[in-house]
């Protein structure tokens, strides 16, 4: 009984913190310690459904280009992952949660995962907020109210105090590619945070691809003198510039590498966090042969859970801004004129 009651608060606590993707099949033995390592993995991995609670999944299409052939359907055919997809010669199944065909065949991967389905929905948040701000300002000049009141200061600081101040007056150039992406990781970051999410940016091929736009954009931008001060850093004895070339050729790749880092440490570490201090309860109670232990660690769990979630919710906005900081820094760095 103490053992149903204690898997029961445990798969209400699960359901409740961010981005919660484990499966209910797993059950839990009271003859083996329990491990939270597989459910934490989980948890923070890409999916070919969008788990919400117990059983409850939302299949997402499956989309393989084989050898001329198209093969779609939906994920729901992989049964978690026990059973094989047979579709004419070709054989699919899902191993440690990549798709991979028994015959050796080679295919194209365009399936719609958790986290692509999630990028989608994010982006048409995104789009519908800011059309509904906007279509505020084509009509009759009042006082900003609703979400046009939360968005204007966001936006003017944005503009004003990141990419202004740190481009210069070349600014208007990289505006909407900033804003852009300061809201997209915002967004994603606090949808993140609720109860059955997608773990959007804490997915370093998320985090690559923006390092990558702003890689390019600075690569694409940066002046003469931007270039020349790779080849030969102002100031450096000659004598160093053997050594000083190779290190400034390498801080071109280490900026968006930064970048891509910093966004999915940060936001990865927070969600293993809180499901460790959580996992702390059941490792302390032995999956219910000592219940006392276990009671007397779950005040003390939750209320470090509570902390550290209101922490993520500041790291949410936290990110989104040095990550837009310090692209507008890489940016001026490469649009910045010679001072002569």
């Amino acid at each position: 009984m103490k053992k149903a009651i204690q898997s029961l608060i445990f798969t209400f606590i699960l359901i409740s913190i961010p981005g919660q993707s484990i499966s209910a099949d797993k059950e839990m033995s009271s003859e083996e310690a329990f491990n939270p390592t597989p459910y934490i993995l989980h948890h923070i991995a890409d999916s070919y459904e969008w788990h919400l609670w117990g059983n409850v999944s939302i299949p997402l299409p499956v989309i393989l280009y084989t050898e001329g052939n198209w093969d779609v359907f939906m994920s729901s055919e992989f049964h978690h992952g026990k059973s094989k997809v047979i579709r004419g010669d070709r054989v699919y199944k899902i191993d440690h949660h990549h798709i991979v065909e028994e015959n050796n065949k080679k295919f194209t991967n365009l399936s719609i995962t958790k986290n692509v389905a999630s990028m989608l929905f994010s982006s048409l948040l995104l789009f519908l907020i800011v059309f509904k701000a906007s279509r505020a300002y084509s009509r009759k000049k009042t006082a900003p109210k609703g979400i046009q009141s939360f968005l204007e200061p966001v936006i003017l600081f944005v503009r004003d105090d990141i990419i202004k101040s740190n481009i210069g007056p070349k600014y208007e150039k990289y505006t909407m590619f900033l804003l852009t992406v300061f809201f997209f990781i915002l967004i994603n970051n606090l949808l993140g945070l609720t109860p059955g999410a997608a773990n959007v940016t804490g997915n370093i091929s998320v985090t690559f691809v923006l390092s990558i736009f702003t890689f390019i954009i600075i690569t694409i931008s940066a002046n003469k003198g931007y270039w020349k001060h790779l080849v030969k850093p102002p100031g450096t004895p000659l004598a160093l510039l053997p050594i000083m070339i190779p290190i400034e050729i390498f801080g071109v790749f280490t900026k968006p590498f930064a970048l891509m880092i910093r966004l999915f440490a940060n936001i990865t570490a927070g969600h293993i966090i809180i499901f460790s201090l959580i996992s702390l309860i059941f490792v302390a109670s032995n999956n219910g042969v000592n219940a006392i232990a276990g009671w007397s660690v779950a005040p003390i769990s939750v209320a470090f859970v509570l902390f550290i979630f209101l922490i993520e919710i500041l790291v949410a906005f936290l990110q989104a801004y040095i990550f837009t900081l310090l692209s507008a820094v890489f940016i001026g760095l490469a649009v910045k004129e010679e001072d002569h």
